[in-house]
């Protein structure tokens, strides 16, 4: 898995992978030394917390030496160590976990003290880590606080102002001469003009991918009630022939699983097998479902007789199946209104209660197995045997509370079987789901605000990810696979095989991609041409941004000219004498406590020094 290739660095730093790899070792002993017992994780993460004090926060900055740009990255592989011994070991949960907070806590607050021209490289530059299989994972801070979740890290304003600028598109991809890609500002050598926008690039920003995956997911979504009604709308109950709905559908759905399938490659080969979620799944699983409709209609299609008929029926089956995840996953969108805050956290909490699922259907799995063998020999004890779906369908008609307990009546064992199996599944198990989804509902609303955060970060670096230097979303991609990218350069052995030339073949796919999207580049032109620096878009939605208010004049301000002729005055006490009285909010009270008692102490021995002074 090793590759030089880098994502979304601004600035190459690299160091090696065996040297990085001390550096995670000191800062993993550096942060037993902090923490060698269980601390309350709340006052770690505290503005004024009485653990990540600036003192250690200069100890740990001291400590990464040359390698000051790679803390962030090294302290959250440190965070991600400690959490996976946190697992492993119960005992010492409380512990470890408190130390992986803290390291992911120390490089928020690394990175909020570095320069600010610095910090997208703090968080964008891609390091190797090699794993305990010596294979190479190569990440970023922030891709690597993605896949662990660390809501603390995302949170931050730092970590969003760069999430936010590959989001609109401020920072764009460059590939330089190392096959690298780096992320540059979008806007410094562009024709601020229309036609400098008008550039198929564009297109790959994540904020315009996002619209236009939302528009062609409409007409898929269209495309798709049309073609599971055409077996009622035909006059030909049989439906012996392909029409221009299954046609187009059929046609999409290869779009979106070779779309899928490239992401996935590609994701595997340059970052981690971490990046993948639920909703991957999910996609994973509809693709899969238009995969074998298409395959049971073809096989149907060729069939003869009464086999025809029940291919076309099941085909259209599993296609109505589709409709629960294609209204979920399609494209990636998850919603098409997430980016609104509180449909985005009910989003979160869904799917973390989903997941958290998990663990009630594997209790439900191995009693279901004891319970169904016991129930289907009971049946069988008679001599007349009946289908073992016969029982399969009783039991989860119970676990859905329509128990048929007229099925077992005949048999006095059966029946207190059964009443167990009841009892145990709506009793017991079914309160430990609800338990479950509780638990996973209060820690997203509890802390809804990170967590949307990471829930946005996750989305806008899953769009860059699988870097593409020319984006064909789907459907457009098949144009691009099957039209224009075998006639891109390859190697064959030893010696490459030159189809078009480097720049022909950028040519040729800047020229395409014009011709497929100059509605789409027409739109992004007009919006980013018409006031590039000032978005009035985002003003309209968000509001306008307020003005600086720490300013000498705002401080100590004047009255105006009428009220000044009547001697009337706001300044009257100066802005340094009234904050004289405020508390130092940026220590805790312990902290300035000890302060104080260090300045007393200081000076009752100068005081005692003086009087030893004046005895001798």
């Amino acid at each position: 898995m090793e590759d030089n290739r880098s994502l979304t660095s601004i600035q190459s730093v690299v160091p090696t992978p065996d040297t990085l790899a001390r550096l995670i070792k000191r800062l993993r002993i550096l942060t037993l030394s902090l923490l060698p017992v269980e601390v309350d994780p709340q006052s770690i993460n505290d503005p004024t917390s009485r653990v990540i004090t600036p003192q250690v926060i200069s100890a740990y900055i001291a400590a990464g030496g040359d390698l000051v740009e790679a803390l962030p990255y090294c302290l959250l592989r440190a965070r991600r160590d400690f959490m996976i011994e946190a697992n492993r070991n119960a005992a010492d949960y409380g512990e470890n976990r408190g130390r992986a907070i803290a390291c992911e806590v120390l490089a928020r607050r690394i990175v909020h003290k570095s320069p600010g021209d610095r910090v997208p490289a703090l968080l964008s530059s891609r390091y190797k880590h090699r794993q305990s299989d010596g294979d190479i994972e190569v990440s970023s801070a922030i891709e690597l606080a993605i896949d662990s979740h660390c809501t603390i890290f995302l949170s931050s304003s730092e970590a969003q102002d760069v999430i936010l600028s590959l989001w609109n598109g401020d920072l764009v991809q460059r590939n330089n001469e190392d096959l690298d890609v780096d992320y540059v500002p979008a806007y410094d050598n562009m024709d601020p003009s229309f036609w400098g926008h008008l550039d198929p690039s564009r297109i790959a920003v994540p904020c315009y991918q996002n619209i236009l995956r939302i528009v062609v997911w409409l007409f898929f979504l269209a495309v798709y009630s049309q073609a599971v009604r055409e077996p009622l709308d035909r006059l030909d109950p049989l439906h012996r022939h392909f029409d221009f709905w299954e046609v187009v559908l059929y046609v999409m759905g290869l779009a979106f699983l070779l779309e899928d399938l490239s992401k996935i490659l590609k994701t595997l080969r340059l970052a981690t097998w971490r990046a993948f979620g639920f909703w991957h799944v999910v996609a994973i699983i509809t693709d899969g479902l238009l995969l074998a409709a298409f395959v049971l209609r073809v096989s149907g299609l060729v069939s003869q007789g009464g086999q025809r008929d029940q291919l076309r029926l099941r085909s259209f089956q599993v296609l109505s199946c589709v409709a629960p995840f294609i209204c979920r996953s399609r494209t990636e969108l998850m919603t098409v209104f997430d980016g609104f805050k509180y449909i985005g956290t009910t989003q979160i909490c869904v799917a973390r209660m989903l997941r958290e699922s998990g663990i009630f259907f594997a209790l439900l799995s191995i009693l279901a197995v004891g319970f169904l063998q016991g129930l289907y020999a009971l049946d069988a004890a008679d001599g007349q045997v009946e289908s073992s779906s016969v029982v399969i369908n009783v039991m989860l008609q119970s676990l859905l509370q329509s128990p048929n307990y007229d099925k077992f009546a005949g048999s006095t064992a059966g029946q207190t079987l059964f009443y167990f199996w009841n009892v145990t599944t709506t009793v017991v198990l079914l309160n430990v789901l609800i338990s479950l989804f509780s638990s996973a509902y209060s820690d997203v609303v509890d802390d809804a605000e990170a967590e949307y955060l990471a829930f946005f970060a996750s989305k806008a670096v899953a769009m860059i990810r699988a870097p593409d230097t020319y984006v064909y979303p789907a459907p457009f991609n098949l144009v691009e696979i099957f039209f224009v990218a075998p006639l891109e350069s390859v190697h064959s052995g030893f010696l490459p095989i030159f189809i078009l030339s480097r720049s022909a073949y950028a040519k040729l796919n800047r020229s395409v991609m014009s011709v497929l999207f100059f509605i789409p580049m027409t739109i992004i032109a007009l919006y980013e041409s018409f006031s590039p620096k000032k978005r009035w878009l985002d003003d309209f939605i968000n509001g306008a941004p307020l003005e600086d208010e720490d300013s000498v004049v705002a401080r100590d301000p004047e009255v105006g000219e009428g009220d000044a002729q009547s001697g009337l005055v706001i300044s009257r006490v100066p802005f340094s004498e009234l904050i004289k009285a405020f508390p130092n909010t940026q220590e805790s009270s312990e902290t300035s406590i000890i302060k104080e008692i260090h300045q007393v102490k200081a000076q009752l021995d100068a005081l005692t020094q003086r009087l030893d002074g004046k005895a001798l």
